[in-house]
């Protein structure tokens, strides 16, 4: 069966997957994922920081050949918010291009929203059936919503709040003081405002580092076990269980909570206050979880099928 790769450059992660293409969709061989921070920076100075530059492309190029070095025969990279925002963006492009021989597709937020949507579709319309699909994707630098009926996108909109700039915005003491909650829920309400509530017997599904990293700290899962965090289901209570936990902490001991990758800890409070807010939004009583995102869409839109 043919392989095939795509890979992932978010602000906060940079995520590789390869698969095989068969009858019955995709079936990964291997998935890989890294800390690089490319958006580190980019909501106040709204350039990419040379170190911050330098880890990615230093990540990319090795997943570019290990992809090669499997057998894919095509390999898609794209980019997202970080690369999205920032005034030097066409410079990490033509780095990507001179360094790992790879040509970087810098997402929309629309592109990267029916993405995002189509993945979450592959494995879960058949749960939601008759019922609206809620795709929630939060990232570091913007969250993506889709609302859909099957496969079918109906609404979807990214508004400019994630992890990293949510954190970088509003959170200034270690751990997270009353203050800083407080400018956590105004900027929250305001980039919340233009979602609409598909009604409360939607299914939601919540996908990227912060749903899954909650997740397997809920769960206790450690080290990470895809295989366990994919299709898990978090009540609205949970999550604030888990989010007053991890608030009460000072950064060093956050780093040592069993399931929180160390390289996350820092933001991890601001995106747990965004799902939150944004399942209280949508009046959903709790999410189920996707390990498999963006880079699963990319896979399925640019080279066909759906996953196993």
């Amino acid at each position: 069966m043919a392989r095939y790769a795509a890979i992932d450059v978010g602000t906060n992660t940079v995520l590789l997957v390869v698969a095989e293409r068969t009858p019955a969709g995709f079936t990964p061989v291997a998935e890989r994922g890294e800390i690089t921070r490319l958006g580190k920076g980019v909501d106040a100075s709204r350039r990419l920081a040379p170190e911050a530059i330098e880890r990615t492309l230093d990540t990319v190029g090795r997943y570019a050949a290990e992809a090669r070095a499997l057998g894919a025969v095509d390999l898609a990279v794209t980019a997202t918010s970080a690369a999205r925002d920032a005034s030097n963006g066409k410079e990490f492009l033509e780095a990507a291009r001179r360094r790992a021989g790879v040509e970087v597709e810098i997402l929309s937020g629309e592109e990267e929203a029916r993405r995002s949507y189509l993945a979450v579709a592959t494995d879960f319309a058949a749960e939601a059936g008759t019922r609206p699909l809620v795709a929630i994707d939060i990232g570091g630098g913007s969250t993506e919503f889709i609302i859909g009926h099957g496969r079918g996108v109906e609404f979807h909109t990214s508004i400019d709040v994630g992890s990293v700039r949510l954190t970088e915005r509003c959170i200034r003491s270690d751990p997270p003081s009353p203050q800083d909650f407080a400018r956590l829920e105004a900027e929250l309400t305001r980039a919340l405002a233009p979602v609409p509530r598909p009604g409360t017997d939607a299914l939601v599904v919540g996908v990227a580092g912060t749903l899954t990293t909650l997740y397997a700290v809920t769960q206790g899962i450690e080290p990470y076990d895809a295989a366990r965090v994919h299709g898990g289901w978090m009540s609205r209570q949970d999550v604030a269980r888990t989010r007053q936990r991890l608030a009460a902490l000072p950064l060093a001991e956050r780093k040592r909570v069993p399931g929180l990758h160390p390289e996350r800890a820092d933001v991890i409070v601001a995106g747990a206050v965004l799902l939150e807010h944004a399942l209280d939004h949508l009046g959903a009583t709790g999410t189920r979880v996707s390990d498999r995102g963006l880079r699963w869409g990319t896979l399925a839109a640019r080279f066909g099928g759906g996953r196993e």
